[in-house]
């Protein structure tokens, strides 16, 4: 997969939304900004929305796999 270049904003939905995971508190409004943060930007980046999902979620939860 391509790395995609994901605007700060989108970084830090996903960021906490990994912190809320991780303590188990997880809400409907941070997975639902998430969500509408990844679809909008896979329609303006014309790319599809898995594929932006899945690179986010590699991009916070694995960086350096990002990097290398």
């Amino acid at each position: 997969m391509a790395t995609i270049d994901f605007p700060p904003d989108l970084i830090a939905l996903e960021r906490s939304a990994w912190e809320e995971i991780q303590a188990g508190r997880l809400t409907v409004k941070t997975a639902r900004a998430v969500q509408d943060g990844i679809a909008a930007f896979a329609e303006q980046a014309k790319l599809p929305r898995y594929d932006v999902e899945m690179g986010l979620k590699a991009a916070v939860r694995h960086p350096a796999a990002e990097a290398a």
